[in-house]
């Protein structure tokens, strides 16, 4: 294996370092940062906080870097999937989003539309996923239809011209921040459980659509309860097939599962931990010292090698022009219980220090630790939940019996 990049791939990667290192000082401060695990999906401050987000989106866009992974046609970067993999490892390694303030839109809603949508639909919506001026979100889960989403219930009936929708949705990630969503309901109510659903456009300023944020554990309220009462959606921004959405959705759900997977920032997670242990003390020595501290340290090491070269061998695989196959839901999982461990090692190596609130005298690291912890959890759920990724790996990859 050569893991060297070409020169014309190392001088990508370098003017793309100098690029991000600038903007991320002259957008959120000297060190600043937006969690990329959590950052690029909700929205995890105040306003202003919110308006940085904004900012460091359209310097991506004007740079150019906001969607490599898009066709040029199509206004994207039409980069290789090696320039797209640098440009991946890049950004988190900064603590950055991928993809700016729309994270949803350009990693796979706009993916699914230019696979899946009509070419009206693509000339009115992929332009402003790109600029940032139309945020999306996703309007997936229901109380009743999380994981085992095929049993969603939201109605939609054809009258006329439109659709008229009721029902409602939950953990909605930015629907409070979003302009446009993508909504899956069912259309035949006859039809068998994965039959009988269709992929909407949806403007959340449309009559009779209700947003409640849903506040976290963290404290925050990126997630929300969406309610709808008769609303009208036209025609034209059914995607695919009327009771087809289904496929639809799958697209989506794969590209989601590969953004919560193999790129996750969990290396950087553990080095900022490595670099913690170097400042603290546990058991009364220094923490970098204690055998117990280094072993936990050395594992996560080896398990986040491992994790990237998965990431390698997927894109190896890509390269020689194969589908891949189950890296996504083998790197969704393993990344995020990764995450979790790590998570509920740092709350243990911090004891009673781990659990001050930021602002708090003997805070630690400005509590991003207890932050971390309290969130950890969320992220083996988002995407399908560790649970169901076990399911999916052991009844399709190594084809167990159903139990």
């Amino acid at each position: 294996m050569d893991f060297r990049y070409t020169p014309e791939e190392e001088a990508f990667r370098t003017k793309l370092h100098s690029w991000l290192e600038k903007t991320r000082a002259e957008v959120f401060g000297r060190g600043g940062e937006l969690g990329a695990s959590t950052a690029s999906l909700l929205d995890v401050g105040d306003d202003a906080r919110w308006m940085r987000l904004l900012e460091y989106h359209r310097r991506l866009y004007e740079a150019g870097y906001v969607a490599l992974h898009w066709p040029k046609e199509y206004g994207g970067g039409g980069a290789t999937l090696m320039e797209q993999a640098i440009y991946q490892d890049e950004v988190l390694s900064f603590g950055l989003p991928l993809y700016g303030a729309n994270q949803l839109a350009i990693d796979r809603i706009g993916p699914t539309l230019i696979l899946m949508g009509t070419k009206e639909q693509k000339d009115r919506y992929l332009p402003k996923m790109l600029t940032g001026e139309e945020i999306w979100c996703q309007g997936y889960s229901e109380p009743n239809a999380g994981s085992d989403l095929a049993g969603l219930q939201t109605r939609a009936v054809l009258d006329g011209d439109s659709f008229v929708v009721n029902g409602q949705k939950v953990w909605t990630s930015l629907a409070h921040r979003a302009h446009m969503q993508v909504l899956l309901v069912r259309t035949d109510p006859d039809a068998p459980k994965h039959k009988g659903i269709s992929y909407l456009l949806v403007d959340m300023k449309s009559p009779g659509i209700t947003i409640r944020p849903l506040v976290q554990i963290t404290g925050e309220a990126g997630f929300n309860e969406v309610f709808y009462d008769n609303v009208r959606v036209p025609k034209e921004n059914l995607v695919g097939e009327l009771n087809q959405g289904w496929q639809v959705s799958i697209a989506t759900l794969m590209y989601e599962r590969v953004s919560g997977g193999t790129r996750h920032p969990v290396q950087r997670t553990i080095s900022e931990l490595l670099n913690l242990s170097r400042h603290i003390e546990f058991e009364g020595i220094p923490a970098n010292r204690h055998p117990y501290v280094r072993q936990k340290l050395a594992q996560f090491a080896i398990e986040a090698e491992c994790l990237r070269l998965s990431r390698y061998r997927s894109l190896t695989s890509q390269l020689k022009g194969k589908v891949p196959g189950p890296e996504s839901s083998f790197g969704k999982l393993f990344a995020t219980e990764l995450n979790l461990r790590v998570a509920m090692f740092a709350d243990e190596l911090l004891g009673m220090s781990g659990i001050i609130e930021k602002g708090s005298p003997g805070c630690i690291e400005g509590g991003r630790w207890l932050q971390r912890t309290l969130a950890a959890r969320g992220l083996t759920i988002a995407a399908g939940s560790s649970e169901i990724q076990h399911n999916i790996i052991g009844e399709r990859v190594l084809k167990l019996p159903k139990g």
